[in-house]
């Protein structure tokens, strides 16, 4: 009799060591899965503001009165760029022509960003102020840094404030500058701009946060 008992506490052993090595396995499995599924597709932060998808919109950038001479050039870059971005990302969006806005804002004395909308006849304004914007750590390296405030007004309700927010500081490159003797003036302006244009446009669609950690190689 104890020989017996002792037979089948031993297949019962057994059978639980079994089932829990193939529990370990199958959870090691489904962790691949999941980690190899992670790694392929990316995981999507969503855009805080989504009210933009099938609207007509304006995207209207202007430095601080302060940094009018330094940073217009780039008011209209930024603008233009986010505006790229929009069109690509947002599902039927319709974004003013940024031609049709700087001519518009050239010709007239405007204070608020709900006016060129209405103008223009837009359903949205993201407006955008820069608050601060540099490309140089020193007279030899560059490390953009920018500060921005948007807001969208809705037209349609005279104009009103529906979304605000006042960006971080962006530092670009983050962890390092780049001297000025690898590449000229423009092409680092284009490419900090990118940098400012995409954290803005994250505020209205969908984007996968990894792409911060590889920030540094794509001034190389």
């Amino acid at each position: 009799m104890s020989t017996l008992v002792g037979s089948k506490l031993r297949n019962l052993l057994v059978v639980a060591g079994a089932a829990g090595l193939f529990g370990i396995l199958q959870s090691g499995c489904t962790q691949a899965l999941l980690t190899g599924a992670y790694l392929i597709k990316g995981v999507e932060t969503p855009g805080e503001f989504q009210e933009l998808k099938g609207k007509k919109t304006a995207v209207v950038c202007r430095p601080l009165v302060e940094l009018q001479y330094s940073s217009s050039s780039a008011a209209e870059q930024l603008a233009t760029t986010v505006g790229l971005l929009m069109r690509d990302k947002i599902k039927k969006i319709e974004v003013v022509s940024p031609q049709k806005i700087e001519q518009w804002t050239d010709e007239h004395d405007w204070q608020d960003f709900a006016e060129v909308g209405k103008a223009v006849k837009s359903d949205y304004v993201v407006g955008i102020e820069i608050e601060e914007f540099s490309l140089y750590q020193g007279q030899t390296i560059y490390q953009g840094r920018a500060k921005l405030h948007v807001t969208v007004h809705d037209i349609k309700d005279k104009g009103k404030v529906v979304y605000e927010k006042r960006l971080p500081e962006i530092v670009y490159p983050p962890n390092s500058g780049v001297p000025t003797s690898d590449k000229p003036e423009e092409e680092f302006r284009r490419q900090f701009t990118g940098v400012v244009a995409d954290r803005v446009g994250r505020l209205f669609y969908g984007f996968d946060h990894r792409k911060d950690f590889a920030v540094d190689s794509t001034t190389l």
